[in-house]
């Protein structure tokens, strides 16, 4: 009895971008890391007034900077390099500004289909989709999109893991 040969999926750049409101999404979430990173410096610079350590206001000033640099720089960095795209034989993602990450999953490997709005993502009409799979990898994770595609990109998953022959493991 022999087994049939595994499917070789082309190696290739996801064909999709996610949604624009991506960006604003992402920078919110840099001001809210820059709030909860510099809040307390400042909370302890106000109330030790004039004898706030000179080292305080410096790491206070580079904290800040530092991640409204982030925020400003890498958002649209993130745009730019998060990809995603679904055919009838996998779920391609590419992401990551320091380290990429670049994952093919072959749909007959498809457990679950997920999707997540967080507030700041239901605020900009936002969702994730997370497709777990039959990897010890973890699942894989697209991020960043427009709530009604998340939502019909979530049904077509579904449909097409479905109707794919294979146990998922």
């Amino acid at each position: 009895m022999s087994a049939a040969a595994p499917l070789a999926l082309p190696l290739r750049p996801p064909a999709h971008q996610v949604s624009p409101r991506a960006v604003r999404w992402w920078q919110l979430r840099a001001l809210l890391t820059l709030v909860v990173l510099t809040g307390p410096q400042l909370v302890v610079l106000v109330l030790s007034a004039d004898d706030a350590p000179g080292w305080l206001v410096a790491t206070s000033v580079a904290t800040a900077v530092i991640v409204l640099a982030y925020g400003v720089v890498v958002p649209p960095l993130l745009y730019r390099i998060h990809r995603w795209e679904v055919t009838p034989e996998a779920v391609y993602t590419m992401s990551g500004w320091l380290v990429r990450e670049w994952r093919i999953a072959p749909i007959s490997r498809v457990q679950t289909v997920d999707t997540e709005h967080g507030p700041l993502q239901q605020l900009l009409k936002l969702a994730s989709v997370t497709v777990t799979t039959a990897s010890a990898r973890g699942p894989v994770k697209i991020r960043g999109l427009d709530e009604r595609g998340a939502a019909e990109l979530a049904r077509v998953l579904t449909e097409t893991t479905q109707a794919t022959p294979g146990d998922a493991t």
